[in-house]
């Protein structure tokens, strides 16, 4: 069915579709849409779910940790300064191996205060032991969502789905949706290994754990990350013969025989492959690597798609001060081959536009060197 919906909307649509047990979180701009859109969901009687509005997104996350470990479905979102105060908690549900899922709609972190887009704040918790996933769109939103809660339940690892905030939360796009009842026979029943209301099978949650075992704990869910990418294609293909579309962990447009590639995740994308089409008519071998999956992160499948590439620009919509911004710290770690040129642009952060005249000035400057200086794009 194709619906005309804007990312917030999107989401919100989708976990109505899943219809989780529990829904637990605290309205912050701009994720402040998805939790609306969910409450008349809740009012309307469309969703059986335990909906729990909480006094602070420390507190939304900390209900379905408990909720988790009793064994039902839990969803939640946030942006922001809210996932900035979850972090104490991400780790609890990683460490204690939930599978909640939770949307975030990317926002700058304060200081100064900024309510736009940047990816300052899924960034800063990358290594909080959950898996991310980033979205070009709604409609990859929207897809990720379903194929998330999937993911999560089969690695028992949770889940965040990252959106831009307005550039794509609040704008429309024409997009398909699935039938209730795919969605729900496509995630099907939650049957958790281990719940705390499984009486014939006690098990404690959040125990201490000393010396003696907490390497381990950690330990395995290392392990078990380095199996999610080949997890999630598994899921992936198995979402692609339902819907017809196609999702890796990482995307390649016109990369692979391209001689200047840019990497990037999010909303950009779109805006890139336009500028890869235009020169690609030119007759000049532009390409994007779009990285979907970013923790774990899919090192594998980026070295044959940048196999060819002579010079390769990582953006970034977020910094990492005093060391190399995180995708560009990735890309670095990959490519270690010395016949390419590997460079960092960091872009757009505190919601500042990218437009097409920057894409192409960085194309332009791999294609013909100027010695320009294009760390920071479109900055005074």
């Amino acid at each position: 069915m194709k619906i005309e919906m804007t990312g917030a909307q999107a989401v919100s649509y989708s976990m109505m579709q899943i219809n989780p047990e529990v829904v637990s979180a605290f309205p912050i701009t701009p994720q402040t849409d998805v939790i609306k859109e969910y409450a008349q969901y809740v009012k309307d009687g469309k969703v059986t779910s335990e909906f729990i509005l909480t006094e602070s997104e420390h507190s939304a996350l900390s209900v379905l940790v408990g909720a988790s470990s009793a064994g039902v479905r839990a969803m939640t979102t946030t942006s922001s300064a809210g996932l900035a105060y979850m972090f104490e908690i991400l780790g609890i549900a990683s460490g204690q191996r939930l599978p909640i899922v939770m949307n975030v709609v990317n926002r700058a972190l304060s200081g100064p205060i900024n309510i736009h887009c940047d990816h300052s704040d899924s960034m800063a918790c990358r290594d909080s032991g959950w898996i991310q996933l980033y979205s070009e769109n709604a409609q990859e939103a929207y897809d990720q969502t379903i194929l998330g809660l999937k993911l999560a339940e089969k690695m028992n690892i949770p889940v965040m789905v990252m959106q831009d905030g307005f550039i794509c939360s609040h704008c429309f796009q024409n997009m398909e949706v699935l039938k209730d009842t795919e969605v729900k026979k496509f995630v099907g029943t939650f049957k958790p290994e281990y719940s705390l209301f499984d009486f014939k099978k006690s098990v404690t949650f959040g125990p201490l754990e000393l010396t003696d075992s907490y390497f381990e704990t950690k330990k395995q869910l290392s392990l078990a990350m380095d199996e999610v990418p080949k997890e999630y294609n598994k899921i992936s293909e198995e979402y692609y013969k339902l819907t017809k579309r196609k999702y890796a962990p990482v995307e390649d447009y016109k990369a692979k025989d391209a001689d200047y590639v840019i990497v990037a995740l999010n909303s950009v994308c779109g805006l890139v492959k336009d500028c890869v089409d235009e020169l690609r008519i030119k007759g000049i071998k532009a390409g994007l690597l779009k990285i979907r999956m970013f923790r774990p992160f899919p090192y594998n499948a980026i070295i044959k798609p940048l196999a060819n590439a002579k010079w390769i620009t990582v953006l970034d919509r977020s910094e990492s001060f005093g060391a190399n911004a995180p995708v560009y710290s990735e890309i670095l770690s990959t490519m270690k081959a010395k016949d390419k040129i590997v460079t960092s642009s960091i872009y757009g952060l505190g919601g500042r536009e990218i437009m097409k005249e920057h894409i192409m000035e960085i194309f332009d400057d791999m294609i013909k060197p100027k010695g320009k200086n294009l760390r920071f794009i479109n900055s005074k």
